[in-house]
């Protein structure tokens, strides 16, 4: 569970990591307010979603009014498909620089793992591998001064720095570990005057054990279209790719995705509508896919419990009732196959046997369109 930047900065400063003074507000009339409190102020959209800040969804005011203004520009924004409900409204802080501090978890060493880079700020992917210090932390040891020390001799940390390191890495890891943490990363970490301030939090919790942290709230990293696929029972992810995926099952919807990539394509959705779909699920999978406007629909069909004339009908049907001339491509193999080609050859179109063929047509629609 992804928590808001608000939320993150919350457990930050419990456990006496600085953050910048700020304020949570709702509307843009507040944001006003907090200006008036705290001086010249960063204004932060409260979404669940990287890069606001080159989207836009981050902005600086030297004034009340123009606090209220940017407030309300950011209120209207969508970024990543959200839109934010809370604006955080911070004091403008001096950075003279931008570090890159995290811990997160090693699946490969199967140990927390410390992140940290002297080149943090919006382009931290762009850093060389030379350039990020990782350093694996034993759980029965814990996070231990000599490792610090060593975590700053590689940064080329020194003096006064390093001390501050000294004091904070320490309650970073403890944060991290008592609330069961993947993901506690500050981008920036930035080095003021007063010493180093948190001044970005991204703070993902370990859903299997959100039972043992009820102080927490409980949030939903969902768009309105993947709420709107909750409500229906169909597994339904949004990304930003140009041929919409439905297929019957996790595995084969994964292995479709890749295949588009390797083709070249880009896939516009992760949609698994299950086995035994009937006509009623099948048309309002079909539906929702449509209704995000992908260049080209690609549908992947292992019939076993799932019927391929089943999803075939509904195909032909809400195509037919939508009057939807969209490229599609179409993989059609296993229980009543036949039925269902005949259908769709009824209809003008041709169902691959193989993944391969289907995927690779699909990526060439998308390039003749």
């Amino acid at each position: 569970m992804k928590l808001y930047e608000h939320l993150g900065k919350e457990l930050f400063a419990r456990y006496g990591i600085t953050v910048p003074a700020g304020r949570v507000i709702e509307n843009a009339g507040q944001a006003a307010e907090a200006a008036s409190e705290l001086g010249e102020v960063v204004i932060k959209s409260q979404v669940l979603t990287g890069k606001r800040g080159k989207a836009g969804g981050i902005s600086f005011a030297s004034s009340p009014e123009e606090a209220e203004a940017e407030a309300e520009k950011i209120f209207k924004m969508e970024l990543g498909g959200f839109t934010a409900d809370k604006l955080l409204v911070e004091e403008k802080i001096q950075i003279e620089q931008e570090i890159y501090l995290a811990l997160t978890v090693d699946g490969t060493v199967r140990k927390p793992v410390v992140l940290a880079s002297l080149d943090g700020g919006m382009d931290v992917e762009d850093v060389p591998e030379d350039r990020m210090i990782r350093w694996p932390v034993d759980v029965t040891v814990g996070m231990q001064g000599y490792m610090v020390r060593e975590i700053c001799r590689q940064m080329g940390v020194k003096g006064d720095l390093q001390k501050e390191f000294l004091k904070l890495l320490p309650k970073l890891y403890k944060m991290f570990r008592e609330n069961d943490a993947e993901l506690a990363e500050i981008n920036p970490l930035a080095l003021t005057p007063q010493g180093l301030v948190a001044a970005d939090a991204k703070v993902t919790i370990d859903d299997d054990a959100l039972y043992r942290h009820k102080e927490l709230p409980r949030i939903k990293e969902k768009t309105a279209l993947e709420l709107k696929a909750e409500e229906l029972d169909l597994a339904y992810v949004e990304l930003d790719g140009e041929i919409a995926v439905m297929a019957n099952g996790a595995g084969i919807t994964m292995a479709t995705l890749d295949m588009v990539q390797h083709y070249g394509g880009s896939p516009a959705n992760f949609l698994d509508f299950g086995g035994g779909a009937n006509i009623e699920k099948t048309s309002q999978a079909l539906e929702l896919l449509l209704g995000t406007n992908p260049k080209v629909l690609l549908i992947n069909i292992f019939g076993g419990i799932t019927r391929c004339d089943v999803v075939a009908e509904a195909f032909v049907r809400v195509r037919e009732s939508k009057g939807i001339d969209l490229p599609v491509s179409f993989r059609l193999v296993g229980t009543n196959e036949a039925e269902g080609r005949e259908i769709l050859e009824k209809v003008g179109i041709k169902a691959f046997n193989s993944m391969d063929e289907a995927v690779s047509h699909a990526v060439e629609l998308l390039n003749a369109s």
